[in-house]
C-alpha cells in the first residue's frame, strides 16, 4: 500500500460532506410512476463517491454497498435530496452514510425515504490502495458513529472472509 498520503492531516466528517439534489422524471420510473431502486441506488453511490474523494483527496472506487433500506417510494416529480457523511476510516477503506429524502415540492412534505452505508477505497495514482487522512473526530455524534462504523467494517471482513 502506497504512503504517499499518509502524511495528510486528520479530516472531520463536516470537511468531506455532500449533499445531491435531483428531480426525479419519467425515464427514471416504472410506468406506475414509482423510481427504480437502481436509480437510486445511483445516486447513493455518486454521492458516496464525492464524500471519500472529498476526504482521501484521491481516486476512489466503490467496494460494498450494505445495509441498503428503501423506505419509502419516490414518485416521479419528487425532489430527492441525497446527504452523505464519512463515519469511518481505516487505512485506504472509509464507510459513507448515505440518507435519501424525498420531497413532494406541491406540498412541501419530506419524507425519508431510504438509507445505505457504502465503502470506498482510497486509490493512488498508479490505482494502488493508499492511506485516507484519519478522521477528527469532533462531535459525540462523530464518535457515535466512528465506532458504530468500526463495527460495520469488521462484520463486513469477517463476512468477506467465510
Amino acid at each position: 500500500m502506497s504512503s504517499e498520503k499518509a502524511k495528510i492531516r486528520e479530516k472531520s466528517p463536516s470537511e468531506s460532506h455532500a449533499e445531491v439534489i435531483v428531480r426525479m422524471f419519467p425515464s427514471d420510473a416504472n410506468p406506475a410512476g414509482n423510481v427504480f431502486g437502481g436509480e437510486i441506488l445511483k445516486h447513493i453511490d455518486m454521492v458516496a463517491g464525492i464524500v471519500a474523494q472529498r476526504h482521501s483527496q484521491s481516486n476512489a472506487v466503490t467496494v460494498s454497498m450494505d445495509s441498503v433500506n428503501f423506505l419509502k417510494p419516490v414518485f416521479v416529480g419528487n425532489v430527492l435530496t441525497l446527504n452523505a457523511r464519512i463515519n469511518y476510516v481505516h487505512n485506504s477503506s472509509m464507510e459513507i452514510e448515505v440518507k435519501a429524502e424525498a420531497e413532494d415540492i406541491v406540498t412541501g412534505i419530506k419524507t425519508v425515504t431510504g438509507t445505505a452505508f457504502v465503502t470506498f477505497v482510497a486509490l493512488d495514482t498508479n490505482g494502488k490502495p493508499t492511506h485516507a487522512p484519519k478522521l477528527a473526530l469532533k462531535t459525540d455524534e462523530d464518535r457515535t458513529k466512528f465506532e458504530e462504523g468500526k463495527l460495520r467494517m469488521e462484520k463486513r471482513l469477517k463476512n468477506r472472509q467465510k
